[in-house]
């Protein structure tokens, strides 16, 4: 997700969650819809939001709490760490790291495909990110090229536990 990605809310977005004021939406997805923020310092942050569908199922929200929790586990290396989470809101709401370099997806989409030398890289980075997911007790599950994210200091999986935590609504 890179801040060029993020397009303009819509009337009916919010505009401000707790401290963190929403620039942008960058995209929306099962589990919800996250924002490009500004924590009060000015720092950018991804702000992703429930949908009240599932805010409203208690079975989801503990499951999610959890996801949360060992997701705050995982190292800050190679993924967008989670900053603040606030799940009894209304909305609720978790904040991570905004990490600003596109989905591996965008950079094939745009540019075709990687070159040998860096296709290993970024193999070995995806490898090393999975390894500490997996240490932190979470198991990926959506892992694709849209959650793969570029970072300058290497790549940097992201949306993690999502799917498991969906799974809590339909047993």
């Amino acid at each position: 997700m890179t801040t060029t990605a993020a397009v303009p809310l819509e009337q009916d977005e919010p505009r401000v969650l707790g401290p963190y004021r929403l620039l942008g939406r960058l995209g929306r997805g099962g589990m919800g819809t996250v924002y490009l923020g500004a924590e009060p310092d000015g720092r950018r942050v991804a702000v992703k939001v429930v949908n009240r569908e599932l805010a409203g199922e208690p079975a989801f929200l503990a499951r999610f709490r959890r996801e949360v929790t060992a997701a705050r586990r995982v190292h800050r290396f190679c993924t967008a760490p989670v900053l603040d989470a606030e799940l009894d809101q209304d909305p609720p709401y978790i904040v991570t790291e905004y990490i600003d370099g596109p989905s591996l997806e965008k950079a094939v989409q745009g540019k075709g495909p990687l070159p040998a030398s860096d296709l290993e890289g970024l193999a070995v980075g995806v490898a090393t990110a999975l390894a500490a997911i997996h240490g932190a007790g979470i198991v990926h599950r959506d892992l694709k090229p849209a959650n793969v994210l570029l970072s300058s200091t290497g790549p940097r999986v992201i949306d993690f536990g999502i799917a498991r935590a969906l799974d809590a609504t339909d047993g």
